[in-house]
């Protein structure tokens, strides 16, 4: 964490890519700002506000779609990227193939905002993603799931 004055600011860290990503996603909701506008005039039109659902849908939209203008602009303004890795040993923003007895899996290791277990991105903070940090080619990483303990090698880190 940065030390501003007495205030503490958290830093994010994310790949480039994912900086990337957020950096689109933030023009996508900016542009919607407009469309947002627009309805939200149509539906005042439709007379008493109270009982205007379309009015009601309008500002849910808008206060939903600002709330995460600001947070991205918050991840971006306070962004750290990760630092690619020389491969010798598991760092955020390496991806790292794991090999077990019957399956090949592959994870990329970033930070919490980026994290998508869907996508194969998992979060250094996930216990999976502690579980990875400094491990070594060759290395046994043992992962905790619900339903079972699972054993993997690491075959490669890039």
């Amino acid at each position: 964490m940065k030390v501003k004055g007495n205030l503490m600011k958290k830093t994010y860290q994310i790949t480039e890519k994912g900086k990337g990503d957020l950096e689109v996603e933030l023009t996508d909701l900016k542009s919607r700002r407009g469309e947002i506008a627009e309805k939200i005039a149509v539906a005042r039109d439709f007379g008493d506000l109270r009982e205007n659902a379309e009015y009601d849908a309008a500002r849910k939209e808008q206060g939903l779609v600002e709330t995460r203008i600001a947070e991205i602009e918050e991840i971006l303004q306070n962004a750290e990227i990760i630092q690619s890795s020389d491969g010798s040993a598991v760092v955020l923003g390496s991806t790292v193939e794991l090999q077990s007895s019957d399956k090949t899996v592959t994870y990329t290791v970033v930070g919490p905002v980026e994290a998508d277990p869907l996508a194969g991105k998992i979060s250094n903070e996930s216990p999976i993603g502690k579980e990875l940090m400094g491990k070594k080619v060759g290395d046994e990483v043992k992962i905790k799931t619900p339903k079972a303990e699972m054993i993997y090698i690491v075959k490669s880190i890039s």
